[in-house]
């Protein structure tokens, strides 16, 4: 490398927001940016002249990134809380020279500062919104949305807010990640984001990335060519991607993603190309990405689950749904809309009678919109002409067995749980009393998102244990 080369690498170092240091494959400290003194809390002569192992020992680093790239000869990602007070976000990678390490390059974000940035964008985005509600072209433009929004229902300010900013965003190819808890609507605004867009006339692909195992993500989201690996179809397959070519990419539960995974997604959205198993040819595809999660991503970049460079890469357009507890004035529109949909779907025209009012404005619904289109349809269900109060009470610890009751008169009741068997160990136990738990529920409720309402847990969770034990919903 030239002289002016090196002295425009060390000016770009230099000058860079992250904080980076090089180490030799001893550990002895060969540089560190200007940066990193006021993170670290001791001057860039001091951090010069020691060596991690010490540094580490003193409590500088906690712990030292480089210690453990040295120890595995992998990269590595982890959070440091330093002397300063502050958190940052470190990531290095080792450096070989004929197959030996010769050196460790790590850098570190501050959270600090991230945090700090954050608020700053959501008091900046709070007096956009103000501005915008002041504006005489948003009431037009409000008038206008009413005809375009198809089957969701939006008539709380907040909701109208969120499809709002959605249709001036369409137009774009900008990645767009839903937020919000599970059963908002996320999958439903993705497709109306489609429709608003350019890409309307080509595929919605929507992917639930938590039902996909690892072990074959790459195959279904790649596709693969003839004979690429045992049991492999004979034509080959096109992935999941290349089904979205000309339209848009929805990947739902995105934080469930396994490392791995993470990133060969990040590799495909960057380079726009993928290849195909046991295919040489890279081939360009053109798609919109919008993904959906109910996790706090950030929290689990922190906790090293989720890739930082992900992170940003998705985070483009954050677009947040609030609760149902937090826009009531969307429950009347919304049981009406299923109202309708169960009486086309039975062939009836059944009523709801004025008493279920108080019940439906007044309850939390923590499981939002999926929570209470279910409960309707179980009140449905269970109702003759007209749905009167009582049947759309709270189910409560034997709801399940209420509604196999109503549903399918003559099955047995729930088994209880066998004791311990002979030479059982606990964990052997737990998880044979688990199976038979869920598989009690497999043969009495209708879906995943039933199942993971009556037990507490989240939908992909439900996912995950059904395919461990083997079993499918058989109802």
């Amino acid at each position: 490398m030239s002289t002016i080369d090196s002295l425009i690498v060390r000016t770009i170092v230099d000058t860079a927001h992250d904080h980076f240091f090089v180490v030799d494959a001893d550990g002895k400290v060969r540089y560190v940016s200007p940066s990193a003194a006021a993170v670290y809390g001791i001057s860039c002569e001091a951090l010069r002249a020691s060596s991690v192992q010490r540094l580490e020992a003193e409590g500088v680093l906690k712990p030292s990134i480089s210690m453990e790239v040295m120890r595995t000869g992998q990269p590595a990602q982890l959070v440091q809380r330093t002397t300063t007070g502050r958190r940052v976000i470190a990531q290095a990678h080792p450096v070989f020279e004929e197959g030996k390490l010769v050196a460790v390059v790590s850098r570190s974000m501050d959270l600090t500062d991230l945090q700090l940035l954050q608020q700053e964008y959501t008091l900046l985005q709070k007096r956009f919104s103000d501005h915008l509600k002041r504006n005489q072209a948003l009431e037009q433009e409000d008038a206008a949305l009413e005809s375009e929004l198809d089957e969701l229902e939006v008539k709380s300010p907040l909701m109208r807010e969120v499809a709002l900013l959605l249709r001036r965003v369409a137009p774009t190819d900008a990645t767009v990640m839903m937020l919000g808890e599970s059963g908002v609507g996320k999958t439903a605004f993705a497709r109306q984001l489609h429709r608003w867009s350019s890409r309307r006339d080509g595929p919605f692909v929507d992917v639930n990335c938590a039902a996909i195992p690892e072990s074959l993500f790459e195959a279904e989201m790649f596709g693969y060519r003839a004979g690429a690996f045992s049991g492999a179809a004979p034509g080959g397959r096109i992935g999941l991607i290349e089904q979205a070519a000309g339209g848009t990419l929805f990947l739902d539960e995105i934080g469930e993603l396994p490392l791995g995974v993470q990133t060969k997604l990040l590799k495909a959205i960057q380079d726009g190309r993928i290849s195909r198993l046991g295919d040489n040819q890279s081939r360009r595809v053109d798609f919109r990405l919008v993904v959906a999660t109910n996790q706090d991503l950030g929290r689990r970049v922190e906790d090293g689950a989720f890739r930082l460079d992900l992170y940003y890469r998705l985070n483009v357009i954050p677009v947040t749904l609030p609760p149902l507890r937090e826009r009531r004035e969307d429950i009347p529109g919304l049981v009406e809309r299923q109202l309708q949909r169960l009486n086309r779907r039975y062939g009836q025209d059944k009523l709801l009678a004025r008493d279920n009012w108080k019940t439906l404005m007044s309850r939390d619904w923590p499981g939002n919109v999926r929570e209470l289109e279910n409960w309707l349809e179980r009140a449905w269900l269970s109702s003759d002409d007209v749905i009167h109060a009582g049947e759309l009470a709270p189910p409560g610890p034997d709801a399940a067995e209420e509604i196999r009751e109503s549903l399918d008169e003559g099955q047995q009741a729930v088994a209880t749980p066998p004791e311990l068997l002979e030479e059982e160990g606990l964990k052997d136990a737990l998880a044979r009393t688990e199976r038979a738990i869920l598989a009690e529920l497999c043969a009495t409720l209708s879906s995943t998102y039933a199942i993971a309402e009556r037990l507490g847990i989240s939908q992909p969770s439900v996912v995950r244990k059904l395919k461990h034990h083997s079993l499918c919903i058989t109802r």
